[in-house]
């Protein structure tokens, strides 16, 4: 992945997967408290922040055209808002290199946020302590925190109130990419559409609030990637193939390839499947491949680390 020349500071920062995504109702204020079980993943994003005259971005890797280049760029806000809290002016290039799917459901924007402001705190030398760079990542974005800190976590609130959970092994994955993305704030308002149209009622006075799954929570303490598989699940899946109807497909065919089980991560539309090791994630992988039903697959293992920042050279 292409970076800009040093002086600069780079930070790889990870995906995630949702292995429990379990959703409240609807509050007054129209977002949804949230039960959600991350597991951080071994596809990275890496973003450079370089000295500037000003606050400009630039991207390059799979789909870059889609990355917005302008203030509504969460690493550019990340910048500015670490900027403010030390009074000083944004004055950085930040080049983010992505590898993580563009709107997939893998926290991609998320990720660079976290890296933008581990890559600025640490050329700007303002060492900001840990739950102050926490704070900032809940200001900009639910899914911040966690790619911040990576490894495994429960969130809570919007998913930013984040307790850190053990892992007893490593899980192997495989991602199926999807042409195009899906709009987060779409997906929650059909999760509400669906909710209400099956008479439950989408609201927090209907929904009972999310807790996380003891059988998971287990799963990923022991590092049991059977009992994983059977307690995986996400409220958000049913409305995710609503509005992308392909994606059945798609998890069909990984779960006939042999995958331990199969689901949409986060809002979509990028699939998530578990596999029993190494070997068959690749076999699961070349599958999906074959199949037609995604743009490619890819493998890896988790958990994998938050950002960090890479030796320099």
């Amino acid at each position: 992945m292409s970076r800009p020349a040093a002086p600069g500071v780079t930070v790889r920062v990870p995906a995630k997967v949702n292995v429990q995504l379990a959703v409240g109702g609807r509050r007054p204020d129209g977002f949804h408290d949230l039960a959600n079980v991350f597991l951080a993943v071994g596809l990275y994003d890496e973003v450079t922040a370089t000295p500037a005259d000003a606050l400009t971005l630039t991207c390059t890797g799979p789909d870059a055209d889609q990355v917005p280049l302008d203030e509504s760029n969460l690493a550019a806000r990340a910048a500015r808002a670490l900027a403010a809290r030390h009074g000083l002016d944004p004055h950085v290039h930040l080049h983010i290199a992505k590898d993580i799917p563009v709107a997939g459901g893998m926290a991609g924007g998320s990720a660079d946020a976290a890296g933008a402001l581990l890559a600025c705190d640490a050329l700007w030398g303002t060492a900001t302590p840990q739950d102050e760079l926490l704070a900032i990542c809940a200001e900009l974005g639910s899914d911040v925190p966690f790619s911040l800190v990576g490894g495994a976590a429960l969130g809570r609130g919007r998913g930013e109130l984040l307790e850190p959970l053990p892992v007893g092994g490593t899980f192997h994955w495989v991602f199926a990419v999807a042409d195009g993305g899906l709009s987060t704030p779409a997906v929650y308002k059909e999760c509400d559409r669906l909710r209400d149209a099956s008479g439950r009622g989408a609201t927090t006075a209907d929904i009972p609030d999310p807790e996380p799954s003891p059988t998971l929570l287990d799963a990923l303490r022991t590092g049991d990637a059977t009992a994983l598989a059977a307690s995986m699940s996400n409220d958000l899946q049913a409305a995710a193939v609503s509005l992308r109807p392909s994606l059945a497909a798609t998890l069909a065919a990984g779960t006939d390839a042999g995958a331990l089980a199969a689901l949409v991560s986060g809002s979509g539309p990028t699939t998530a499947f578990l596999a029993a090791d190494a070997d068959q994630a690749d076999r699961v992988a070349a599958a999906l491949r074959a199949s037609g039903t995604c743009r490619t697959a890819r493998t890896t293992a988790a958990p994998a680390p938050g950002a960090t920042v890479l030796p320099q050279g």
